[in-house]
């Protein structure tokens, strides 16, 4: 029954895809062929509203098909009208969809890092990219002190994506390890945390730095799964167990809107410290939400 509700659940995702496609490939162009930035950003507004009814379609179905057991609790406060960063720990492709289920137009339309690989992802690579969602490419650190001017070409992207957020208010989700969590990666890093894989400071200083004061706060997520190895398979088959996403607001500290991460070691050093301190406590976080979260499914 499992895997016939897997398979429902891929022909509903499919579906909707290629629906709301058809529209947002139709603005694609339009964007393309419009001559100033300013018609540029009133139809980057369409595209956002049709995304955001791509969203809701989905979420619509997978509440009602799959019925996932999500404990959310999110500050008060939130508003679509305002600027936003988002962190949160990341453990499956089914994180993003549990954020759209807690957010999804709570906060405005939200923008991703995306890996430079997924722009070739079938139908939706080309609808982050006329989203203008940034992507990311990864360098092994052999490579960037080979070569350090290649960290720029990821620093340009997501000051392109800040230049557009000024404009409109904007939601920048970040998930701050890189990449999903598994043991093996946590070994292979030599994480000092139990749940979690090292934080990478660098995106997220440079959207704060970008954007300052227009920040309203930096959102910051945990996701807390029952299940010990998560995947949107499972999500999708109806089998994922109850997961705990807790989110609560930090006000951007003073400090961080008067340096310069790139350029300023000490600030560099105390933006990370404040990174990894946050991470610790995320880490005693999901020891207890993991083991809450096992207890209910167990019953």
């Amino acid at each position: 029954m499992s895997i016939f509700k897997g398979l429902v659940s891929v022909l509903l995702l499919t579906v909707s895809t290629l629906f709301w496609a058809v529209p947002l490939y139709a603005l694609t162009l339009a964007k393309l062929v419009t001559p100033t930035r300013r018609w540029r950003l009133r139809v980057l507004g369409g595209l956002n509203r049709i995304a955001l009814a791509w969203i809701g379609t989905n979420l619509w179905w997978m509440r009602r098909w799959l019925r996932p057991v999500l404990d959310i609790h999110l500050p008060d406060g939130l508003s679509p009208h305002q600027w936003w960063l988002v962190i949160a720990n990341h453990r499956s492709w089914t994180d993003i969809f549990l954020l759209q289920m807690a957010l999804h137009r709570r906060i405005p339309m939200p923008r991703f890092f995306l890996k430079r690989e997924l722009i070739w992802v079938p139908v939706i690579g080309l609808a982050w990219w006329a989203l203008e969602f940034p992507f990311m490419r990864r360098y092994k650190r052999e490579a960037l002190a080979r070569n350090p001017a290649l960290a720029r070409r990821d620093r340009e992207a997501t000051q392109r994506l800040c230049d557009q957020a000024r404009q409109t208010p904007m939601a920048i989700y970040n998930f701050v390890e890189g990449t999903r969590f598994t043991p093996a990666k946590q070994r292979e890093q030599a994480s000092p945390y139990r749940h979690l894989l090292r934080p990478k400071a660098g995106g997220s200083a440079q959207v704060i730095g970008l954007l300052g004061r227009q920040l309203s706060g930096i959102l910051d997520v945990t996701l807390a799964y029952a299940r010990e190895c998560p995947n949107f398979w499972d999500f999708l088959c109806g089998r994922e167990g109850p997961v705990s996403l807790q989110a609560r607001r930090i006000a951007v500290p003073e400090w961080m809107l008067e340096g310069d991460y790139h350029q300023d070691p000490e600030y560099k050093e105390r933006f990370q410290q404040w990174l990894n301190a946050l991470w610790q406590e995320k880490d005693r976080r999901l020891a207890s939400a993991t083991g809450s979260a096992a207890t209910v499914s167990a019953r």
